[in-house]
């Protein structure tokens, strides 16, 4: 199983993004998917995360700002990032439990980080 993230980029603050994260290989079902992100010098925190029903949570952090979504014939989860802050800067990195078999547990996979630069 992989998952390939990509949209990360240089933004202006107060500007927009929007992160793409899709997994592929042996997927029979993928349960919660989320992104995480690490600042440089901080340790990796929770950004947001999505059931495969679509109910979302967030850091408070980037409450109001973020929305997660995901669209399960793709496998992949999104993260639209409005009005982006300097503060927001930072590697993201998405996630997934993906149960690879009927009946197996769901295991964690971590895709690759993509840069988040937020400045002017």
């Amino acid at each position: 199983v992989q998952l390939q993230a990509s949209g990360g980029g240089l933004v202006q603050p107060g500007g927009s993004l929007r992160l793409s994260c899709a997994a592929s290989g042996a997927i029979f079902s993928i349960n919660r998917m989320g992104w995480s992100r690490q600042a440089p010098g901080k340790q990796r925190e929770l950004v947001a995360a999505v059931t495969v029903g679509g109910s979302a949570n967030y850091a408070d952090s980037v409450k109001g700002r973020f929305t997660i979504f995901r669209d399960n014939a793709k496998n992949t989860v999104y993260l639209q990032m409005n009005s982006l802050k300097a503060e927001d800067t930072a590697v993201y990195y998405c996630n997934a439990d993906v149960v690879v078999s009927w009946g197996a547990p769901p295991a964690h996979y971590w895709g690759q980080g993509t840069l988040v630069t937020v400045s002017s």
